[in-house]
Parts: structure tokens; sequence; C-alpha cells
């Protein structure tokens, strides 16, 4: 376990992790608490610092005239916030939201451009991280057109657990459609599918994850991709260790032994629907 320099701190970010000591002491990183809610930077708004999650939660998103948002992306102990620093531009193009309360180590901009211009290791591995940060954004704009708002809420709750050390995370529905780009209703509707499930726990802006296999079941293809790609670049933070063929055969307990009474229904109802055709198709000829 590394430590920040000048304190006893360990270094839980994955990025800074990767870095030489002396890549570290250069950078001179100072721990940071953020609150939830925080605003970290406004769009539009200068790049003084950037910031290294360890134990926070930041969320990206754009805020339309009329004042509705849409979560790009998520970043926690696998990245870094403020990326246009080092890409060149000293403004933010996008809003940054503490939506996980917890610490993160800040640097200087100027301090980062600097490493970033030695094309040290420090570059190498930022560019990979805006690589993976590319394909989440993609994925989320796909994700919230394409799947049903119960895939998205999957997604979104196993992208926080994946960068928090804890299961319950704190946030109200409101919040939480914010973050999706949905409904309030529609967002309650989606929890409370997952809380019958016996997925997740949910009580007042309290949400605890009770079952990560079935989430993992349940979610769309996006959060795999957004994932393995962070895996394939050595910046992965996922959780479960499990197989394709392990995670197909607790889909298959989930179907068994919560949906088979539906299935049961379904397939009496065709008996009985076939049954009655049957019936009609004889009394016609006879």
């Amino acid at each position: 376990m590394f430590m920040i320099p000048g304190t006893q701190e360990p270094i839980e970010n994955q990025l800074l992790r990767s870095l030489s000591s002396e890549e570290r002491e250069r950078l001179r990183p100072t721990i940071h608490h953020l609150a939830l809610s925080q605003v970290v930077y406004e769009s539009g708004g200068r790049l003084d610092h950037v910031y290294f999650p360890t134990t926070a939660v930041v969320s990206c998103l754009y805020t339309m005239q009329d004042g509705s948002t849409a979560e790009m992306a998520v970043v926690g102990n696998d990245g870094v916030v403020g990326v246009s620093s080092f890409l060149g531009s000293d403004s933010a193009p996008h809003r940054a939201v503490v939506q996980v309360a917890g610490d993160a180590l800040r640097v200087h901009s100027k301090v980062l451009q600097e490493e970033f211009s030695r094309g040290s290791i420090l570059q190498r591995t930022l560019l990979r991280y805006t690589h993976a940060l590319i394909t989440q954004i993609s994925q989320t704009a796909v994700c919230n057109r394409l799947h049903s708002m119960d895939q998205r809420l999957c997604r979104w709750l196993l992208l926080c657990h994946d960068r928090v050390n804890r299961s319950e995370i704190m946030m109200t529905q409101e919040y939480i459609a914010n973050m999706l780009g949905g409904r309030r209703e529609s967002v309650t509707v989606a929890a409370g599918r997952l809380q019958d499930a016996g997925l997740i726990h949910y009580s007042r802006g309290h949400i605890k994850i009770l079952d990560r296999n079935g989430l993992e079941a349940v979610v769309c293809e996006c959060y795999r991709i957004v994932e393995e790609d962070l895996e394939r670049l050595n910046l992965g933070t996922r959780k479960s260790s499990e197989k394709p063929a392990q995670k197909l055969s607790k889909l298959v307990e989930v179907i068994r032994s919560r949906h088979i009474n539906v299935l049961m229904d379904l397939y009496l109802c065709a008996c009985w629907d076939a049954w009655d055709t049957k019936n009609d198709y004889w009394n016609f000829w006879t």
C-alpha cells in the first residue's frame, strides 16, 4: 500500500498507485474531504485543481437550459476529475458533483500538466484512463436511450458499488432520477422491483445492495463493457470475481427461484387457451 508523501495516509486511487514514488512526490497531492452534493466545478469554470478520488464518487453531468440533468460518467478511485486540464483546456466542459461523500487527493493543475509533459508513466496512465472515460460516456448515452430504467438503475448501482468500500449508498430517488435523466416516478417503480426481488433495500435516502450477483444478472451489457474496458487497461475496480459460466448459473437460479410461479401461470394460460381453441374447432365441425 502506497502512502501520501509527508503523511501516513495510504494511496487508494488506482491511477496514483501505478506511479513511481518519484512521480508521486512531484505531484504533491493533498487530501481533501468532498461532501455529498458538493459541486467540484461548474460547466465553464476554471480547472485550478484536479481530484483523484479515494473514497468519494463524483458524477460528471450536463445541465440543460430548462434545468434538467443527465449523468455522463461516474468517477471514483479508478480515475481523476478534471481530464480537460491535461488535455489542453483550463475550463470544465461539464458539471461535476459529489454523489458519494468521501476523500480525494487534490493536485494543482499546473503541477499535473508539468508532470504530464514529461511523457512519463503518468502520461500513459492518464491517456489510458481518458480512453476508458470516453468508453463510459459513449456507453452511458446508448444505455439511457435504449435500455429500461431497471437496467439503467442496476448499472448505476454497480458502478457506484465498484468504487466504494461499502454496500450502503446514501442517495434519494430524486437525485438518482437526475443522474439517469429520468422521472422520479420511474426510479421509484424500478427500485421497488429490485427491492421485491431481494436485490436491494431502499429506505429514506439509503440504498443497500443485498445481492450483487443478482444485480449483475439483471443489468444490461453496458456495465460489463465499461468495466471490462477498465480491466483491459489495468484500471479495473470490479468486486465480482465470478466467471461467465458462474454468472450464467446465478442467472438461472434467479429465474428459477423468483419467476417460476409467473412462468407456470403463463404456461397454464397457454394450455387453457389451446384447450378452448380445440373445443371451438370441434364444436364448429360437429
